[in-house]
């Protein structure tokens, strides 16, 4: 204990007081840091009114989702947790090698359930879209944003290295013409252009137009992220793996591409964090999800002007979510070895 004492003393001596001006500057961001800390503490424990949190909490998980059927939302969260409970085991090496090898078939099978659960239909009581508000709504377009623009900016790297000239070069249009334009651009003409162009019988959900402006839009980033990993292998694992007799779609499915994304696992864990954010812009566009369903809570007469109260839980629940996902991406890395020597 008094080893430790010492070593710690040794280290605030050697970082924060080595000279005079650092031990000045050491004390003046302390000074700012607790001054700061005990102002917004006193914010929150005496001057903030949490009520607006608590009066319309439903409303900012699940929004207007009919209450009786609030059961299959509690059923579908349960199938998350317990996958993403026995997903974490295997970061942690506590569960059998015959569970891990079973995880990624129970996600996909759960991804169509959840969804089945959460719109009905096939004997369920269906839920209309206009009623998938708040998180909920945040949560289902930005895993569903995810799972399809990730295979899709795969296909659009492989693209852009092809040998194939029509294939290489619209995979390169697509991917310059989407990365020069803001998303919120993509948005607005996913929701207000698409339907004045689309035939008059066919009316797409506004919920199914969001989720495609943020596919296409992610699609494109998740692309040159991939693409830098296919960079990064040497080309003699290619020619090794055309020695053994394999063929082109098997050296890129079972050499080149998975050691490609395991180096860019960072880069595409940022790309996903940056797409589960950038679904706040969808309240521009009319779509009620996490910020748009605040800006209503906002608009009661009993609740007006408790801006601060409301973006900061809001601001939490994007933080959760967003550091859940970069610490499960440091555990895939540790687990991984990368960037390993």
């Amino acid at each position: 204990m008094m080893n430790q004492n010492f070593q710690f003393k040794k280290w605030v001596q050697k970082n924060l007081f080595n000279n005079w001006y650092n031990s000045i500057l050491t004390i003046v961001c302390s000074w700012l840091l607790i001054s700061s800390i005990k102002g917004i503490l006193s914010w929150v424990f005496t001057q903030a009114q949490w009520s607006v949190i608590n009066v319309n909490l439903q409303l900012f998980l699940v929004g207007r989702f009919p209450q009786q059927l609030h059961g299959r939302l509690w059923l579908s969260l349960v199938i998350i947790l317990s996958l993403s409970g026995l997903t974490w085991g295997t970061f942690i090496q506590r569960l059998p090698q015959l569970i891990n090898s079973f995880l990624p078939l129970a996600w996909g099978l759960s991804f169509p359930i959840i969804l089945w659960l959460i719109g009905g239909g096939f004997g369920l009581e269906k839920v209309d879209t206009n009623l998938w508000n708040g998180l909920l709504l945040t949560l289902v377009m930005a895993v569903i944003s995810i799972i399809i623009s990730f295979p899709l900016g795969i296909l659009l790297a492989l693209g852009r290295q092809s040998q194939m000239f029509m294939v290489r070069n619209l995979s390169i249009f697509y991917i310059e013409i989407i990365r020069g334009l803001p998303l919120i651009g993509i948005l607005f003409l996913a929701q207000v252009m698409l339907p004045l162009v689309l035939p008059d019988d066919i009316r797409l959900d506004r919920v199914l137009r969001g989720i495609a402006g943020l596919t296409l839009f992610s699609a494109a980033y998740l692309a040159e992220n991939v693409r830098g990993g296919l960079q990064s292998i040497p080309r003699g694992q290619s020619e090794a793996a055309k020695a053994l007799g394999l063929s082109t779609p098997l050296i890129i499915l079972l050499v080149v591409l998975p050691q490609a994304l395991r180096a860019v696992i960072p880069a595409l864990v940022g790309q996903f964090i940056g797409l589960f954010k950038d679904t706040s812009l969808l309240s521009i566009v009319g779509l009620l999800e996490l910020i748009g369903i605040s800006r209503s809570i906002l608009a009661q007469p009993e609740f007006l002007n408790r801006y601060a109260e409301v973006y900061l839980f809001i601001g939490l629940i994007y933080w959760v979510f967003c550091y859940s996902m970069s610490l499960a991406s440091q555990r895939l890395e540790k687990q991984l070895g990368v960037g390993q020597r």
